[in-house]
């Protein structure tokens, strides 16, 4: 019996990981010093899954986005701890920014709608209405 071998292809570019990011408003910390640059990296499976054993969120399900988003978010303006309490304190605009930022470099990003004009039939993509991490 003739083994044969299975050329492996050579990977060329390396995966992404991190991702930076700009807040619109920026988060303000106790000194009153704005934050608005900071990088978010890949989510992985235990991100998704250790926040749903967070009492936080087991009272309140709309509190996952804040959790995975602390677990995420490697770096706010010159914060390398970034944790639930800051992301509670963000400005709503800053929050929903990052929660459409996970769902984009993370693949969970549906944006995009196929749809066709019942009067001509033209076929084309709209936005979807997405619901933010956290909410049914």
């Amino acid at each position: 019996m003739r083994r044969r071998t299975v050329a492996m292809p050579e990977r060329t570019t390396a995966l992404r990981t991190d991702f930076p990011f700009e807040l619109p408003h920026g988060y303000v910390d106790d000194h009153g010093t704005v934050h608005r640059h900071g990088v978010m990296r890949l989510a992985t499976a235990r991100d998704e899954l250790s926040p749903l054993i967070d009492q936080r969120v087991r009272q309140n399900p709309a509190y996952l986005g804040v959790v995975l988003l602390s677990l995420v978010i490697t770096r706010l303006g010159t914060l390398t701890d970034v944790h639930a309490e800051v992301v509670e304190r963000l400005f709503a605009v800053d929050l929903a920014y990052l929660q459409d930022f996970y769902r984009q470099i993370n693949g969970l990003d549906g944006s995009r709608s196929a749809v066709a004009c019942p009067g001509c039939g033209t076929s084309f993509t709209v936005p979807s209405a997405r619901s933010r991490l956290g909410e049914e």
